[in-house]
């Protein structure tokens, strides 16, 4: 759990990496007969979408921070306006988590006592150190896994065979997107059976629909 945020950034964004740059490849290699327009449209989905997925991290990871602020001022303000609704709210809360309704108000009582605030705020509103939000490091880590992530599929570009390099690219991104599920559940300690087969079905479906756009419109890039 203390791992949850940051690994969500981190997958996430390796995951996007990998997908969108192998599907931008895919879709561009498709349509063209020549390595150049490969590489620049590969290259600058990189450069866009690690800057671009960094930034959306921060705003949104940001946003839910000022929520969690706002909260926590309301708190203060409910605490010292009206203390025994809320000490009867704290209550109910461990009351309906199988105390008595004795315990409950006892230990509601004696954590008021001790820290009223720091009660609310992680039972009534949830907000701990393992859930509050890191704009930065969310940023940074989704940031660093997409730029990760999209190297592998410019690095096929590169050395790949320019004829049928969209069935390359395929190919090692299936294999790429199989390392980040067996890690990613490794370090979560969830499935990796069940994680490779989420992160493969998705890839495939997105890069088969990039191929598709290539082949539809026909156009020759050279």
């Amino acid at each position: 759990m203390h791992r949850s945020n940051w690994l969500r950034a981190a997958v996430l964004g390796a995951n996007d990496g990998i997908i969108s740059i192998s599907s931008l490849a895919i879709g561009v290699a498709a349509a063209s007969s020549t390595r150049e327009p490969i590489l620049l449209a590969t290259v600058a989905g990189l450069v866009a979408g690690a800057l671009s997925m960094a930034a959306g991290e921060y705003v949104s990871v940001s946003s839910q921070t000022d929520i969690e602020k706002a909260d926590i001022e309301r708190e203060k303000i409910e605490l010292k306006e009206m203390p025994e609704e809320e000490l009867s709210i704290l209550a109910q809360i461990y009351e309906n988590r199988g105390l008595k309704r004795e315990t409950a108000l006892l230990v509601a009582k004696e954590l008021t006592e001790t820290d009223a605030l720091a009660a609310h705020v992680r039972d009534e509103l949830g907000i701990n150190e393992i859930s509050q939000a890191n704009p930065l490091q969310a940023a940074l880590a989704s940031g660093a896994a997409f730029t990760v992530g999209g190297v592998l599929p410019l690095l096929v570009t590169l050395f790949a065979p320019v004829q049928n390099m969209e069935y390359w690219l395929y190919g090692f991104t299936i294999v790429f997107l199989g390392i980040l599920g067996t890690v990613s559940a490794k370090v979560g300690g969830s499935s990796i059976m069940k994680a490779i087969m989420r992160i493969i079905i998705w890839g495939t479906i997105a890069m088969i629909l990039s191929a598709l756009v290539g082949y539809l419109f026909g156009v020759n890039v050279a």
